[in-house]
């Protein structure tokens, strides 16, 4: 291939899947797959490796959401929105038999629908819901098309989880006066009698992630020390039958004594799912941006890793087999993911669903580089020397891929989330961007997951200020790099990495000679105003507090506020659809362009792209084409010299 769309298609079409999950019995795999063209359902036979496609159509084109089979095996539940725009119903599909690929809606409700869990006695449904505005949580009884409200809360409830008999249910939400903390809570299937399990400290974040197989423990995490813990809990303990029907933030402390927990602490650890016997969990833990799955054994607390290369290996939706057979899904930075079935007792793995590479050479793609510096976390000069100077000097880690360009051009690529982080993972848009030349720099800020609760807070307070001065720092100490062109050094980022893209052009315009921000904030009160209402309080008060709170902080770290700093082409593209960051963001920041007297267009200060039929960014294969050709031709025009490399055929 020597045409740069025929490698743009290429590498955006080769087929990828999505939320494999485990049936109840473990024979057979539901993920979303997209070798049609098109995201669709498949239903893979664990034992033959034999798959079929269920689906012609009726699933969503975008794969954000994940899928969960009923209880018999019989059909398989989905979220399904408007053209991205995550405002969820829960629909159901046959797999098999004579009606296998027909639909009907199960849930159906104003706002947005997500599908916590799914009952062992095939009649219900757990839910997280907006209907009523906050999410709280809702039970569905599938026989009798009932939809009945359990919670009631000011603060989100997340995490739900029904119990085996589905006499329980346990959860996450907050009512303490700590806008930081998070508790777990076992209530009636009613949502009656809800009681605070008071693990871990006040100001701490816990939640449950398991029943055991008999109902009487559950697995949780917590970051009271720091790093993400596992623990199991005693629902038999004496201590929470004693807390006599108690509720909310009223539950006695002392609870937390009758949880086990498990680490070292000296890596961030997240519990998964129990095995069958009860007696092991799995667990995930995440070093120097790798992620290693690893099996508990509850009596001696002893871990054991899997054997697989490093990079990011997860255990994906259901993933239990049988006793001693999991999924995994593995995947590293030149290696696109691979659904594995492994062995815990052998740790031998074989391939359920390999990776597809069409037309490219497996060996082409770059691994990245995981270093460490130090950032001050703060600026001399420009907007933000006025609100960073009080941050503290942290190491921070970040990935370099080297596109092998000499000298390179560069693009510094900050993660969304805020709290989100780049790993060791495949990503296709990063492997595009260096098959035509451009270098990729990707920073974990403080505030990024992974790295512990002390460094998340850092960041609270304090959006726009230190973490863009770790990004800024990285991007000053690489563009010194002798094999880097430091004349075409490009930001780009999506969701809170559009956020950055948009600070560093307005706070920091001296480091870059273009910028792209995707579904990117401008506004921070605009924001708040009209996000969705699980965002608004667990988001943006969670992490800045109120407008009438922290007034100067959302006037003093919203980019459109410092518009007239750009100093260099960005391009803007956000979908309309879009619940999470309004599409609003754009359009306000591009207001603020042409009154300050910006050209717009190919040879303007500005360019602007509004994306019809999508949302907050897609996994279809047309609307990443679409965006890869975006992305692409500003970068050809506004840095020049990309560079067109062949596949291997």
């Amino acid at each position: 291939m020597s045409n740069p769309d025929d490698v743009l298609e290429a590498l955006a079409s080769l087929p990828s899947f999505h939320h494999p999950t485990a049936s109840e019995d473990g024979d057979r795999v539901a993920f979303y797959y997209d070798e049609s063209g098109r995201n669709e359902l498949h239903v893979l036979d664990v034992e033959t490796g034999d798959r079929h496609q269920v689906s012609h159509g009726e699933v969503p084109r975008n794969a954000r959401w994940g899928v969960e089979w009923s209880a018999d095996g019989e059909r398989v539940f989905f979220h399904l929105d408007e053209d991205g725009n995550e405002q969820n119903d829960i629909h159901a599909i046959d797999v098999s038999g004579p009606t296998a690929g027909e639909t009907e809606p199960v849930v159906e409700m104003d706002g947005q629908i997500s599908l916590a869990d799914v009952g062992e006695d095939g009649e219900t449904l757990l839910l997280g819901a907006t209907r009523d505005g906050q999410m709280n949580l809702y039970r569905h009884d599938l026989s009798a098309g009932e939809t009945t409200k359990l919670t009631d809360y000011d603060r989100a409830a997340a995490a739900g989880l029904l119990s085996p008999d589905c006499e329980r249910i346990a959860y996450a939400t907050n009512e303490s006066d700590d806008f930081e903390n998070m508790d777990v809570y076992v209530a009636e299937a009613d949502g009656s009698n809800a009681r605070n399990l008071a693990l871990g400290e006040t100001g701490a974040e816990c939640a449950p992630s398991d029943w055991s197989p008999d109902g009487e423990s559950l697995l949780v995490t917590d970051n009271t020390e720091n790093f993400g813990r596992c623990g199991v809990y005693d629902l038999g303990s004496e201590a929470l039958r004693a807390s006599g029907g108690r509720t909310g933030s009223e539950t006695a402390r002392e609870a937390s004594d009758d949880v086990t927990w498990y680490g070292d602490l000296t890596a961030d650890e997240m519990p998964v799912c129990f095995l069958p016997d009860g007696e092991r969990f799995l667990a995930l833990r995440v070093r120097e941006a790798a992620v290693m799955p690893l099996v508990y054994d509850r009596e001696t607390g002893d871990a054991h890793e899997l054997d697989l290369p490093e990079g990011v290996a997860t255990f994906p939706g259901e993933a239990v087999l049988d006793d001693d057979r999991v999924l995994v899904m593995h995947t590293t930075s030149d290696r696109r993911p691979e659904l594995l079935a492994y062995d815990l007792a052998t740790d031998e793995h074989e391939t359920l669903l390999a990776a597809e590479y069409g037309g490219f050479d497996p060996d082409g793609f770059a691994d990245a580089e995981y270093f460490t510096f130090e950032s001050t976390g703060d600026t001399e000069s420009g907007p933000a020397a006025a609100w960073t100077g009080d941050n503290e000097t942290l190491e921070i880690g970040a990935l370099l891929y080297d596109s092998g360009e000499r000298p390179s051009p560069l693009i510094v690529n900050p993660h969304g989330g805020p709290r989100g982080a780049d790993l060791k993972r495949f990503d296709p848009r990063t492997q595009f961007l260096l098959k035509r030349g451009y270098s990729v720099l990707q920073v974990n800020y403080r505030g990024s997951a992974h790295y512990g609760r002390e460094f998340v807070r850092l960041l609270y307070d304090d959006w726009g200020g230190g973490e863009q001065a770790d990004i800024a720092a990285a991007t000053r100490l690489v563009s010194e790099y002798d094999w880097i062109d430091d004349d075409r050094v490009a930001v780009y980022g999506g969701s809170y990495g559009g956020y950055s893209a948009y600070c560093q052009m307005t706070m920091y315009p001296e480091l870059y000679d273009a910028g792209i921000a995707s579904v990117g904030l401008t506004d921070l009160e605009d924001m708040y105003e009209n996000t969705m209402p699980h965002f608004r309080t667990e988001l943006m008060e969670k992490n800045l507090g109120t407008p009438e709170e922290s007034p100067e902080i959302y006037d003093e770290r919203s980019p459109v506020n410092h518009a007239a700093n750009l100093s260099a082409p960005i391009l803007m593209v956000h979908g309309v659809n879009d619940r999470r960051v309004p599409v609003s963001q754009a359009r306000i920041f591009r207001e603020a362009l042409d009154d300050l007297g910006f050209d717009e267009g190919e040879g303007g200060d500005y360019e602007y792209e509004e994306l019809g039929e999508e949302g907050h960014g897609s996994s279809d294969i047309d609307q990443k084409i679409r965006t890869y050709q975006l992305l692409d031709d500003f970068l050809d025009r506004r840095l020049g010299g990309a560079k067109v490399e062949s596949t291997a055929d």
